[in-house]
């Protein structure tokens, strides 16, 4: 686990469609919920990706579609992004030139800290942990490229 892929251009790598698996823990009840579906990071007019996800949440047995909508956006330095919601209010930075990135977003009382990891050139990880009084969670996704529509060149392989 303790190897880091550095990728060079988050929003080259990023580019295309990949396979999700999400677990949420509630480490205060014990539930787990299961997502699984896609994400597609596409090009956006104006520069940057969009990310839209859609699957299912399965969550105390009963299954229901989720989707959510994220913007990424050309970051400073060159090779970041800088990552919004739908509406465009800012969710967090993110920079994987080292291969690993912690992002922190608080939410009303809640602070969501995040750490993400790319494995390889068809593989990253992200780890939100959720803690204040309102949630108590940790949610883990795991992403495998599904195509590869533009190559990723972004990546630089370490070692």
């Amino acid at each position: 686990m303790g190897e880091f892929w550095p990728v060079s251009d988050v929003l080259t790598y990023l580019a295309g469609s990949w396979r999700v698996e999400r677990t949420v823990r509630d480490l205060a009840s014990g539930d787990e919920g299961l997502f699984t579906g896609t994400t597609v990071f596409s090009a956006l007019q104006e520069g940057g990706l969009l990310h839209h996800e859609t699957g299912t949440f399965v969550w105390q047995g009963t299954p229901r579609p989720a989707e959510r909508t994220l913007r990424f956006l050309p970051g400073s330095p060159p090779g970041t992004a800088d990552v919004r919601f739908a509406d465009g209010r800012p969710f967090h930075d993110l920079d994987l030139t080292s291969g690993r990135h912690l992002a922190d977003h608080p939410c009303a009382a809640d602070l969501y800290r995040g750490e993400f990891t790319v494995r390889d050139a068809d593989h990253w990880r992200t780890v939100w942990r959720v803690a204040g009084p309102a949630k108590d969670l940790v949610l883990t996704t795991d992403y495998a490229r599904v195509d590869r529509a533009e190559t990723p060149s972004g990546y630089v392989r370490e070692g």
